[in-house]
């Protein structure tokens, strides 16, 4: 069984870091808006040593792990579920999603800019939300 996990946020806030970290994949990681627009898609393995115990007992022909998919869309801005910016296309990426992981900024960087010049993440949840 494998299932697939949906990244989104505000641009700027972390979410193609996130999804490196988890999938190890170079992915393009730059200090402006919108630096990643077609989705980053990579699955990893789900390491479970009980199908290890399980298949030393059964020895089936084929073992196959679980497996989550990961995937990175572009920034999303207010509104983008009615259609705002490109928002209807980046989330056609995700909408066949099981679960959905939100990126929220609290981290401070004068060198990366908040799309909305100020970091505060209440009101960025609400835009994602």
């Amino acid at each position: 069984m494998s299932f697939s996990i949906g990244i989104v946020g505000l641009p700027n806030v972390g979410k193609s870091t996130l999804f490196k970290a988890l999938t190890k994949k170079e992915v393009e990681i730059s200090p402006r808006p919108f630096t990643t627009i077609n989705p980053n898609i990579g699955v990893v393995s789900v390491p479970d040593n009980r199908l290890k115990k399980i298949s030393e007992i059964v020895k089936p022909e084929k073992i196959t792990p679980t497996t989550i998919e990961f995937v990175d869309i572009a920034g999303l801005v207010k509104e983008a579920h009615k259609g705002a910016g490109l928002g209807n296309q980046f989330l056609s990426h995700i909408r066949s999603c099981e679960a959905i992981i939100e990126v929220v900024r609290v981290f401070e960087d004068p060198k990366v800019e908040h799309v909305s010049g100020k970091i505060d993440p209440e009101r960025d949840i609400d835009i994602i939300n």
